[in-house]
């Protein structure tokens, strides 16, 4: 059977047909001869494949079926090659592919549209480590909590295949082919299902900058996979605009549209994008875009990008010259949070303070640096962001790399104040922009997440002496005592401790209430679900101090008081926005202070003695008609504090 005659799904690979057999398919002009060895109920034979122009082979079995497996033997080589496009290793990238019918699966999803980013709250989850099984069909099981929590989009690590028993995903080499150490294709198909019946979308982790080092057989087709003059700090970068780079192109960007198409993803998360180097008419990830969408049909896609320059043109839609992304980790907020919850601003957290108004701005405007001079760098970073979206900027305390590049790999409620967290938690998740919580970090999680890769021998070691390396950027951490405590990323151990303890749910129950108090308020609340470009002002009320005016279109508008401080006694308070709207009054709406939080209690904030902010600690107020709120503010002459302390006990609790 001609190629051309053949209907594929994707332009290489292995794939049933209707009408019997299975077609393979495959790149590689570097060779002169390829021979397909398939297996099939035990029975190798070996069949010569047909070359087609611009170097493809390929090749219509009739005795192949799925769950056949086979490998491609090259020229003279007696070595057995796996396919570059496989659907499936279920011994690892070392052996045999398999081949796989992505339509015996049976789906159940047909009502389901899809996500847009607006309105989302995202949960980033490493398979391995989420349950102690660490496969897909164990974390299926965990759906329903997740969506009873307030999370909307589960954004998977990496999941194509990679060597050893553990690992991050960021080292894949099968890039069609989930990994087998977390169950079998059809079980992540299952697991999809599974999100979207509990109105969950789930968005993957692909990583398009750099392939791993073991198991990387692409150069055995064809060296043009590569462009040996470029490199990443992972090796060298792939080729989508040299030489004989439109094969090259066409295989990524088909993958990119395969995890939607045949396990119904609802987007994905480019890993590095700065890394992506292409200059072509059309840049490699605009035409990946272009090909999610379309694989959508008409569900909704989320596209997220991780870009360290802060480049808006990401965001910048295609048809004005950018590649159309929907939104950006932002960086420039985790760095502040993480100075103002820790104290330290040593390595890539130099030019952060963690300031009032860094969080002001980075609420309002997005990046903090958007073409200023960067000085960890040496050069001015990022570009105009001035226009985009509250929406289009993820905003985290947490996240895998920055976890684990603590050093001891501790997350960062146990690097702070029980207070600062609640605070700086809630500023986070009631923010205009997206949300995105890290696995277990709503139920404080006890558990590290290191860096880990089960790689063996000389690689084990290179990736152990730049992993240290790595690490040495931070002064403290690049201490003899430090180094000494640095968990080695081949041992078991660094993978078994980072996996979650569910039973923390209920040892830490008043965080896992305050996460969901506050995704269930960010939700319903129509001001803070708004998300409204403009919708938001701050100002700065103190060295550690600062207010946030969420404006409301019905004019009930909300108001964050937010203190990373000691006790601050504003009196006077000669900032407008601290003012109700007219003919309202503030009232108590939440406190990371609730009791049921473990927090200390929340005294009256507006009093007879102007405003009371207490200490490390998130207010929110809202705003509600005057005659139906007993204005404690108003009155002639000042009480004692002993005074007005009784007055606020006779007020919520009149019968004492």
């Amino acid at each position: 059977m001609e190629a051309t005659k053949v209907k594929r799904m994707l332009p290489v690979g292995a794939e049933v047909l209707p009408e019997g057999g299975v077609h393979f398919r495959v790149w590689a002009p570097r060779r002169k001869r390829v021979v397909l060895r398939l297996e099939t109920d035990g029975e190798p034979q070996t069949i010569e494949m047909e070359r087609e122009p611009n170097g493809y082979y390929s090749v219509h079995a009739d005795a192949a079926r799925a769950s056949s497996r086979y490998s491609f033997r090259l020229d003279e080589d007696d070595y057995l090659y796996p396919d570059p496009a496989s659907r499936f290793q279920p011994d690892g990238p070392h052996g045999r592919s398999q081949v796989i019918d992505p339509n015996s699966f049976c789906w159940t999803d047909d009502a389901w549209q899809g996500r847009s980013l607006r309105g989302q709250v995202i949960y980033e989850m490493h398979v391995g480590t989420f349950t102690r099984e660490g496969t897909w069909r164990a974390a299926s099981r965990e759906m329903e909590e997740l969506a009873r929590l307030g999370i909307t989009v589960i954004e998977m690590m990496p999941v194509a295949e990679f060597p050893g028993r553990f690992g991050w995903g960021y080292d894949g080499v099968d890039l069609f082919a989930p990994t087998h150490l977390y169950g079998d294709p059809d079980e992540l198909r299952r697991f999809v299902n599974e999100a979207h019946a509990h109105g969950l979308a789930v968005i993957l982790d692909v990583v398009y900058n750099h392939l791993g080092p073991d198991g990387n057989y692409l150069s055995q087709f064809s060296e043009d996979y590569f462009n040996r003059e470029r490199k990443t700090e992972w090796g060298d970068a792939l080729n989508f605009d040299g030489k004989t780079s439109a094969p090259v192109r066409e295989f990524f960007i088909s993958n990119a549209s395969y995890w939607i198409r045949e396990f119904h993803m609802d987007g994905l998360r480019f890993d590095a994008t700065q890394s992506i180097h292409d200059g072509s008419d059309e840049h490699i990830l605009a035409a990946m875009t272009r090909e999610v969408r379309r694989a959508g049909g008409g569900r909704a896609t989320i596209i997220v990008g991780e870009n360290e320059p802060q480049e808006v043109k990401m965001l910048t839609p295609s048809a004005e010259g950018g590649y159309g992304l929907d939104g950006l980790w932002n960086d420039d907020f985790h760095h502040s949070a993480h100075v103002a919850l820790t104290g330290k601003s040593e390595a890539y957290y130099t030019d952060y303070r963690g300031r009032p108004q860094e969080f002001i701005s980075a609420l309002k405007w997005g990046f903090l640096y958007q073409g200023q001079r960067y000085k960890w760098q040496r050069h001015r970073r990022g570009t105009s962001a001035l226009n985009l979206k509250p929406e289009q900027f993820v905003v985290f305390l947490e996240n895998h790399d920055q976890i684990a590049n603590s050093g001891r790999g501790e997350r960062i409620h146990l690097l702070t104040s029980p207070g600062l967290y609640r605070a700086m938690t809630a500023l986070m998740l009631l923010a205009p922009n997206t949300p995105m919580l890290f696995q277990g970090q709503e139920f404080a999680a006890s558990s590290p997440f290191y860096y880990f890769a089960d790689h063996k021998g000389e690689l084990a070691e290179l990736v152990r002496k730049g992993r240290v390396e790595f690490l040495a950027q931070f002064r403290s951490v690049a201490t003899p005592e430090m180094r000494a405590c640095l968990v080695d990323p081949a041992s078991v151990e660094a993978f078994e401790r980072s996996k979650l303890d569910f039973s923390e749910r209920e040892k830490n129950c008043a965080m896992y209430e305050m996460h969901r108090d506050l995704l269930k308020l960010r939700s319903e609340d129509a001001v803070f679900s708004n998300q409204r470009a403009r919708g938001l002002d701050g100002a700065v009320l103190g060295d550690e101090a600062f207010v946030l005016r969420f404006f409301s279109e019905e004019g009930d508008d909300r108001l964050m008081l937010v203190n990373l401080g000691v006790d601050l006694n504003l009196n006077p308070a000669p900032e407008p926005l601290l003012a109700p709207p007219e003919g309202m009054l503030w009232t108590l709406l939440w406190s990371s202070e609730d009791c049921r939080y473990n927090g200390s209690g929340t005294p009256l904030v507006e009093t007879r003695n102007n405003w009371h902010l207490p200490g490390r600690a998130a207010i929110v107020m809202k705003a509600a008609p005057a005659d139906e709120v007993e204005d404690l503010a108003s009155g002639a002459g000042e009480e004692s504090e002993e005074a007005e302390v009784r007055r606020e006990m006779l007020t919520r609790w009149p019968n004492e």
